[in-house]
Order: C-alpha cells, then structure tokens, then sequence
C-alpha cells in the first residue's frame, strides 16, 4: 500500500486479490469526502482506512464491471450502506452477472471458493454514470470519459486540475487492456486511448488498474500500442 498526497487529493491504494488489482480510496483532503474506485475483493483494510482517517465514503465508483474490480462491492456497501454505487449502462451485464463471471473464465464451482471467487449478487446500483458529466467529490471534480474497448461500459475519471486520471483497465505502463474479452475491442480501445485520455497534458498521472503509475506523455513516446511500434494488422512489433 502507497500514500500520495497533492494540496486537495489524497489517494491510498490497496492491491487486492489474485488478481493484483489497484483498488483506491481518493478523498478530499479538505472535506474528507471520498470515494472508492474499483473495490476489487472484500478489505477490511479498505474500511478501517475510511473509519481511521475519518472519512466520508460518497460513492463507489466502478470503472468497469470486471470481477476484479467489483468483487468488493458488497462487502463495503455493507459497510457503508449510504455510499453510491455507480457504473455505465454499458456495463451493467458484467456487474449483475458477477456470480458466473468466474464460470465464464473457466473455473469450476467447486474450485470458487478457495480462489476467492465465490461471489454473493452485488447490491442494487444507485445509477448510472454519464459520458461528460463532472462528479464532484468535496473540492474535487471529475469528468467521466466513457472509454468502451476492454468492455463495453467502461470509463475513466479525469481531475484535470490535479493532473490524475484513473483509467482502470483501458491503459497501463508500456501496455493496454486486453480486448479479448467478451464485449472487447481493438480498434475501439486504441480510439477510446487516444481520444479520451491521450488528450489530457502530457504530466497527467495515469492511475491503472494494474501495474505502477505512468504519465500520459510517457505512454504517448513509448508504448508501442500508441507510438506505431505495434502493428496490429500483422499482430507483431516492427
């Protein structure tokens, strides 16, 4: 677990599950108003967190609707029961059919439990986000980019002011989400990237769900995803 702090956002980062996924709480440091992105199993260093620093948990806000990053969902709304809970429409299938996700990858029933991966039904949603609309957390503004491609509803959060973006599973470090997915999309990934987060300043922290931090001027030079190294039409590197 890592603490960074800038003057108004404060971000705690918990990796969870056999998964490795980065599940955040960001909060405003002068409010103490926050969220959780992407909770992705059950923590309770995730809720002691929020009792702790006496924080106010407003939202639960889901990137996408992959297990691992909604697999907590229940467990901290049970914590929190006033906390929003939201996802793009686009999603809503993944997250309501979180149960059988794990028998769509392969894994027996019987294997479920010993793997984590023996979810209950996720709670009711409280709505859904909006592409464009800006979610206000205390001091803090984000803009909600819709970036389908690793999934159809997934989306990224922009606080252009602090220069961070959560981009969940859509970019990471020298790499891209993989799009082989049910719902998945090369082509439209690639064009989600390059339209809705390629576009923020070059010193933009990028926050993913996997992996360490970046910079979107560090992807945009090097990653051969975005910078033509990659050749998807010949599936090889040139």
């Amino acid at each position: 677990m890592s603490q960074l702090a800038t003057e108004v956002m404060l971000i705690r980062e918990f990796v969870l599950s056999a998964f490795q996924q980065n599940t955040r709480v960001v909060a405003c440091e002068k409010t103490r108003r926050a969220i959780c992105i992407d909770p992705g199993e059950a923590s309770d260093d995730v809720v002691n967190y929020l009792h702790d620093n006496d924080l106010e948990l407003q939202a639960i806000t889901l990137t996408h609707g992959h297990l691992d990053h909604v697999g907590g969902t229940k467990a901290l709304h049970d914590a929190f029961p006033d906390a929003e809970i939201i996802i793009h429409k686009g999603d809503e299938p993944l997250y309501f059919g979180l149960p059988q996700q794990p028998l769509l990858m392969g894994i027996q029933q019987s294997q479920l439990a010993a793997l984590g991966l023996d979810f209950d039904a996720p709670p009711p949603l409280t709505r859904n986000w909006e592409h464009g609309e800006i979610y206000e957390v205390g001091e803090l503004r984000f803009s909600v980019r819709h970036c389908p491609g690793h999934t159809p509803g997934h989306v990224v959060f922009a606080e252009e002011c602090e220069k961070k973006v959560f981009v969940g599973d859509c970019l990471f470090y020298g790499s891209i989400g993989r799009t082989d997915l049910p719902g998945g999309s090369y082509e439209q990934l690639i064009e989600s990237i390059n339209s809705q987060i390629l576009t923020l300043d070059d010193d933009t922290v990028v926050y993913s769900g996997h992996g360490p931090e970046t910079t979107v001027g560090r992807e945009r030079r090097q990653n051969p995803f975005l910078n033509g190294v990659y050749d998807a039409g010949r599936g090889r590197f040139i």
